[in-house]
């Protein structure tokens, strides 16, 4: 499926992140990374100590060749000895790389698990507004691929890199010990790799940038064609889907080779760089050597503390590399992290001490925050009380505002004017876990998780979770009774039974069982306030006449609002509310209005007629 990129890849981003350096992008990690602060330092600790061993073994040979070669005759003790004691350091060094790995491995899978724990409740907290701008791939790249790099470099590139500038550093100064006209040498030929990383920091960030959105893109397209398969397959449009995901794949690819060609540059500047400056450098030192500046000793040593240093200045590199892939990683998940949440618990909340399911829509208008300001609100100023124990079926023309509103009562979205209430207080003021425990919903979209029958049905109530006996007893009452409600007793029919995985999305059940569930799981819900927005439309009229008279015994003592696309769904109903345009032109029982409402019985009549005879009923009633 041909998928546009998202508004991250379209265009330079630019936000808060773009103004910090590297340096103070990546430090926000530190309330993340302080619990495992003292394991990452003795990892640093214990590798300073092996890049010093390492920089000790020049010195071991240096003695060796300069005294014991030299001027004792090169005995075999002594020459056992030197053999000796560069094995040791060999192995010393070895045992601390090894204490490294060990110290920094645990707590870099710790602070990943933190961060993703962090990055996944916000995304819960976050209100439906963000996730209907943010493409799920995005996200899920955010959630796997960065918060894993960011892992790898706190458990390599960091140690790594601040301990092989730390040995560049403490390894120059042995070069002045040994002579200090080489190590300037050496210094003023390393000056073109300190000009290169920092050219390579300006162009990599933002192709580094570029590239993790694309592939956050691409995600997206994957996870959009395998949700939609079956569309794919029965317009046979799977080829076209391949085209749409070439391109982007290899747009990906480019950026990706854009990637490689400026490292590949910078990897031009540290080797050749390197094989100059030792060039140059064993041309001037075989000259002091001969002047009888420099002992052979000493020359030696030299390069085998700058081939020691090697390794250092050549990972820079990758390091680099690596770190500016990880800032941009860090920026990504901050961009997540430091978004606004406007539907949150208020400082002060209410309590609703004795509900009873009254829900009160005062002077309610919404407009999402993005639309022009030339369009009219989509709830314009509705007025509107259900009493507790009553049924109110919304009815109106296709995009007349029945769902928005509905979406409203549980804060899915926040009203931009007016209030809802429920037992009197406005919703604003409770906190989020009382208002959706008061207030349940089904949707048309029927949406179930990759769990069991069980798990689905009983979403909504934690109480009923846990293995002893007498809960285990209460949920399985509980569950019998939202399924039947349902007319969902297929389920104990699944192979095995209510305690079957339903697959991914439920998409190893129909549409009808689907819907099914998902009525049963508001019902379960056992809320004060039910809000149905078409619940049954997959249902055949068989179905749902049943599940509507097990309804109406179950909505006895519990407040509903239902969204009404079928006239049967309407019969459910003790009042009807009219919607025009984001307003409710008429509220009264569907005889009255069909009597009176000229646009009621338009709307009435356009509604898809399953249960047959109905527009003879509305003729009998308006003539009655």
């Amino acid at each position: 499926m041909s998928v546009p990129l998202s508004e991250h890849a379209q265009q330079p981003h630019r936000s808060e992140s773009d103004d910090l350096s590297t340096l103070a992008s990546i430090s926000r990690l530190y309330p993340y990374l302080r619990p495992a602060l003292p394991r990452i330092v003795l990892g640093m600790f214990a590798a300073l100590l092996a890049s010093v061993v390492s920089l000790t073994i020049p010195m071991v040979l240096q003695h060796l060749v300069d005294g014991t070669l030299l001027h004792r005759g090169g005995s075999r003790e002594a020459v056992v000895f030197a053999a000796l004691a560069i094995l040791g350091l060999g192995m010393a060094e070895a045992i601390l790389i090894s204490l490294r790995r060990w110290f920094v491995l645990q707590p870099g899978t710790r602070v990943e698990a933190t961060l993703r724990n962090s990055l996944y409740a916000k995304l819960q907290n976050l209100p439906v507004s963000f996730h209907d701008k943010w493409p799920s791939g995005q996200l899920l790249s955010r959630a796997v691929g960065d918060l894993n790099l960011i892992r790898r470099w706190l458990s390599f590139g960091l140690v790594l890199f601040i301990v092989n500038v730390v040995t560049i550093v403490v390894g120059f100064g042995v070069l002045f010990y040994y002579h200090w006209l080489l190590a300037i040498v050496m210094i003023v030929l390393s000056i073109p790799l300190w000009i290169a990383g920092y050219f390579f920091e300006r162009k990599y960030h933002v192709v580094a940038r570029r590239s993790q959105d694309q592939a956050g893109d691409l995600a997206t397209a994957v996870e959009e064609s395998v949700h939609g398969i079956r569309v794919l397959k029965a317009f046979g449009r799977g080829r076209y889907a391949l085209k749409g995901f070439r391109a982007q794949a290899e747009e990906l690819r480019g950026t990706e080779l854009e990637k490689a060609r400026a490292v590949a540059g910078l990897w031009l500047w540290l080797l050749m760089v390197p094989d100059v400056a030792f060039a140059v450098c064993l041309a001037l030192g075989v000259w002091l050597v001969a002047g009888h500046q420099l002992t052979v000793g000493q020359l030696l040593a030299f390069f085998a503390t700058a081939t020691v240093l090697r390794f250092p200045i050549e990972s820079i590199g990758f390091l680099l590399s690596m770190t500016f892939d990880t800032r941009t990683a860090v920026d990504r998940f901050f961009e997540v992290l430091s978004t606004p949440n406007d539907i949150d618990d208020p400082e002060a909340p209410e309590h609703i001490d004795a509900p009873r399911g009254e829900l009160m829509f005062d002077d309610v208008h919404f407009r999402y925050e993005d639309a022009p300001e030339r369009f009219p609100d989509l709830v314009d100023g509705i007025t509107l009380t259900l009493q507790p124990g009553e049924t109110m079926a919304l009815v109106g023309l296709t995009g007349s505002g029945k769902s928005t509103l509905t979406s409203l009562v549980p804060r899915l979205y926040d009203v931009t004017g007016g209030a809802i209430k429920v037992d009197g207080v406005d919703i604003r003021d409770l906190t989020l876990d009382e208002l959706r425990t008061r207030v349940a919903m089904a949707f048309e979209d029927a949406t179930l998780f990759s769990a069991s029958v069980r798990d689905n049905v009983l979403l909504g109530r934690p109480d009923l979770v846990g293995d002893d006996p007498e809960t285990r007893a209460a949920a399985d009452a509980q569950l019998a009774e939202a399924l039947e409600v349902a007319q969902a007793a297929f389920a104990y029919d699944l192979p095995e039974g209510v305690d079957t995985k339903v697959g991914e999305e439920g998409m190893s059940l129909s549409g009808g069982q689907r819907q099914r569930l998902a009525l049963a799981r508001a019902v379960a819900a056992k809320p004060s306030v039910l809000v149905l927005d078409d619940p049954l439309s997959a249902l055949d009229v068989d179905t749902e006449a049943r599940v509507t008279e097990r309804l109406k015994r179950v909505l006895a003592g519990t407040t509903a609002l239902v969204v009404a696309h079928r006239p049967s769904t309407v019969m459910l109903a003790d009042r009807v509310a009219l919607l025009e345009n984001g307003r409710v032109t008429d509220v009264g029982g569907h005889s009255e209005l069909l009597a009176r409402n000229e646009h009621y019985r338009f709307v009435i009549s356009s509604l898809e007629d399953e249960e047959g005879g109905f527009g003879y009923e509305i003729e009998e009633e308006v003539g009655a």
